[in-house]
């Protein structure tokens, strides 16, 4: 398959599924563009695969093998256009295999869950364990996305995981009501226990009975967990490579929004799900866009 038409396959899927990503990706230059499209692509693949619950998880974890059996085999020939443009990517950005890997190795982590012999959804016992949750799904994205922004000070590589680890938490925010109605959880146990909540109460506020204090301390202390990771994003910005601050920034600035939502809703993530408004991501990206042309006029 002929690489621009691989990138453009990408760019396209970028632009219908991204929703905060695709804001960051319009203020980089065009190569890398390209490739934040194509790792997107080939993470939005694998999260579909996992999800995909109109297939039972055993069927969802051999069409996982498969497709990885598959990546691990494909090449610049390829006639998958997302395997094309991640290989292309790969070898202009240095991306290695193994941190490709990691990135799968934490999509497929929903595909083999911790339960109970009564089948109850055991979830992470500590913030440790979440934190590695969190590394594998996020930072390792965040590691990916330097090697395409473009960094020299080897500090950028755990600003960056902790950066991911920000992002994470805040999804994991966002998500506790729907996590709950599919059987998941991904808040760290010990800190429920803290507060005396269980997997059935989050199952009983997702119903609609509303948030008590307790619900909203336990939330609220691992909101304060995402706020303090927050601040390596911004010891990350200078050093990256100027072309692409702008996107780091647009990146950072949505999600950090995004935390700041749910503060302002005193953690009652049960009534509405917390979003930024899009008249607000345009007004970001907007923004974005005049600082990378004075970025790029700066040199």
């Amino acid at each position: 398959m002929e690489i621009a038409a691989a990138y453009a396959a990408c760019d396209a899927i970028a632009k219908r599924e991204a929703k905060n990503f695709y804001y960051s990706f319009r203020v980089l230059p065009r190569a890398k563009r390209d490739a934040m499209c194509a790792i997107y692509a080939f993470m939005r693949r694998a999260d579909d695969l996992s999800d995909d619950e109109t297939f039972s998880i055993e069927v969802r974890r051999v069409m996982m093998d498969e497709w990885i059996a598959a990546w691990r085999r494909s090449t610049l020939e390829d006639a998958d256009p997302v395997f094309v443009a991640v290989r292309d990517t790969q070898a202009r950005f240095g991306i290695s295999d193994d941190l490709l890997e990691q990135l799968v190795q934490g999509t497929t982590m929903d595909l083999y869950p911790d339960e109970t012999d009564d089948g109850e959804i055991r979830g992470y016992a500590d913030f440790d364990a979440l934190y590695r949750y969190c590394y594998l799904v996020a930072s390792v994205v965040g590691l990916v996305c330097i090697r395409i922004f473009g960094y020299s000070d080897p500090r950028a590589e755990k600003f960056a995981e902790e950066t991911g680890i920000a992002f994470q938490l805040t999804n994991i925010l966002r998500d506790v009501k729907e996590d709950a109605e599919r059987g998941r959880c991904y808040l760290p146990l010990d800190l429920m226990a803290g507060y005396g909540l269980t997997f059935d109460r989050l199952q009983v506020l997702s119903s609609g009975e509303l948030p008590v204090k307790n619900d909203r301390d336990m939330l609220r202390a691992l909101g304060e967990k995402a706020e303090a990771y927050y601040a390596s994003a911004q010891l990350l910005l200078p050093l990256i490579d100027r072309d692409s601050r702008a996107a780091l920034w647009v990146l950072v600035t949505i999600y950090r929004r995004l935390l700041e939502r749910i503060i302002a809703a005193d953690y009652d993530v049960f009534s509405e799900r917390a979003s930024v408004p899009t008249a607000q991501k345009l007004t970001i990206l907007v923004q974005g866009v005049l600082l990378s042309f004075r970025n790029r006029i700066l040199g």
